[in-house]
């Protein structure tokens, strides 16, 4: 495969999967309890496991049971009602660890679609490709974080997005968290388990 190619495949691959990540990182950016520097250092610590997830699952030949890995769908739910009950506060900020952690949780949480991508890819590729990808890969996590930092500071978007951002990223959380219990099958799971319980 030439370099183009592999660029293109990468970059559909990455792209295709983190449409919804660009929001959430608007919303992160949004909220002034997160700064900046936690946000990138958290996006990058969550895209790093989940390509370290994907090439573990490539060379392994790992099937996770897609309802298993969906029952992760509760972590971005409990950040998102912790930030709810703590909208009315006036917060200094959080620990670095705190805010990095966070970040990292959801974005690894909502990589499902990242996984599922990037380990067929690994899979079929050599050791120079798989470099170039993990490069393109390096590279476009953070042109992403660039890009939401850029919403937030559009003329235009920019105001109401750092006015509101703080009140509507716990919501986006939680409706992520649902979203990713709903379409894995996790609920399913779930409520076949809960009548054992009892």
């Amino acid at each position: 495969m030439n370099f183009l190619s592999l660029a293109l495949l990468s970059t559909g691959a990455f792209v295709s999967t983190n449409v919804d990540d660009l929001f959430l990182l608007v919303g992160f950016f949004s909220d002034r309890g997160f700064s900046r520097v936690h946000i990138f250092a958290g996006q990058i610590l969550g895209m790093a496991a989940i390509v370290a997830i994907s090439l573990a699952a490539a060379s392994a030949a790992l099937a996770i049971s897609p309802q298993r890995a969906g029952l992760l769908g509760v972590a971005p739910i409990v950040i998102g009602i912790g930030k709810l009950l703590r909208l009315r506060k006036e917060e200094e900020g959080q620990p670095a660890a705190a805010g990095i952690l966070q970040v990292a949780t959801v974005t690894i949480v909502n990589g499902g679609d990242n996984i599922a991508a990037y380990t067929p890819i690994f899979a079929t590729q050599g050791s120079r490709e798989m470099s170039a990808t993990l490069a393109i890969f390096g590279v476009l996590t953070l042109v992403w974080c660039v890009a939401a930092l850029g919403l937030v500071r559009h003329t235009a978007l920019g105001k109401p997005l750092r006015r509101y951002g703080h009140v509507l990223l716990p919501f986006i959380l939680i409706g992520l968290g649902g979203l990713i219990l709903y379409r894995s099958g996790a609920i399913n799971l779930a409520m076949g388990v809960a009548p054992r319980l009892f």
